[in-house]
């Protein structure tokens, strides 16, 4: 479905970076960094969005692919469904503020994710429940700083002193024009290379361009990947009903 263009407040945020970056000239390097990091985590939220995605997981000895639904609002809460297979179906995970809890209906039960479990694997996937939840905020949680090249910002993250994070750097990739991700590149304490997450087929949606498939790539396991593709993302829908982010919703059937 191709999604009609509006001037969501997202376009107008990330134009207001543009213009910042290219006509004031006046932010240090710092500031730069966090204002395009920034942009660039919220490029797949908004102030609230709804999304249709695909999940295919693949290793050495099998492929997985699961269909999900999405819902957010903000950073506080998020909402995700798995449709398909059958097998899966009605696995959800639900995100308020720093909580966050799945729901496994073959067993009806609803499991509390601890803090401790936020960087384990989100249903086998090369995902974390971070990754899926975005319960970090990278510009809160990381020192930046910036270099660039011709077309391209190259921005290392380097966790604060009180950050609780498995990674020792990451390394994100910003294309300059049109202003989208390309890579983040994640490393341990010891600056080795643990995993890299690629952008790519961007699609204008709300009048910009995003990148509809992400692949996660672990260095370590040879042959394994996860990729995610947005079959379809609508930004600030007129409305989301705050029902779907509650326990209740976690467990219903449908």
């Amino acid at each position: 479905m191709k999604l009609a263009y509006k001037p969501a407040p997202l376009l107008r945020r990330t134009c207001l970076v543009l213009l910042t970056l290219l006509l004031t000239g006046m932010a240090n390097a710092a500031d730069q960094a966090i204002e395009i990091i920034d942009a660039m985590e919220e490029l797949y939220r908004g102030e609230s969005s709804l999304a249709r995605m695909t999940m295919i997981v693949e290793t050495p000895q099998y492929q997985r692919t699961m269909e999900m639904e999405s819902s957010s609002i903000g950073t506080e809460k998020a909402f995700i469904r798995i449709l398909a297979p059958r097998k899966d179906r009605g696995i959800s995970t639900l995100k308020l503020d720093l909580e966050m809890w799945n729901y496994l209906p073959k067993i009806n039960k609803v499991i509390k994710v601890p803090p401790s479990m936020m960087m384990g694997s989100w249903m086998g996937s090369d995902f974390t429940n971070d990754d899926l939840v975005k319960q970090t905020t990278l510009t809160d949680e990381y020192d930046l700083t910036m270099e660039e090249t011709a077309d391209q910002y190259h921005v290392d993250l380097v966790p604060k002193s009180n950050t609780v994070t498995v990674w020792g750097r990451i390394n994100y990739v910003i294309n300059k024009e049109p202003l989208m991700p390309l890579s983040q590149n994640f490393y341990d304490d010891n600056d080795e290379f643990i995993r890299k997450m690629e952008f790519s087929e961007p699609r204008e949606i709300s009048g910009l361009f995003i990148p509809t498939r992400m692949e996660m790539i672990p260095m370590n396991k040879e042959g394994h990947k996860t990729v995610i593709i947005y079959d379809d993302l609508q930004f600030d829908p007129p409305e989301i009903d705050e029902s779907i982010f509650t326990l209740r919703n976690l467990r219903s059937r449908f």
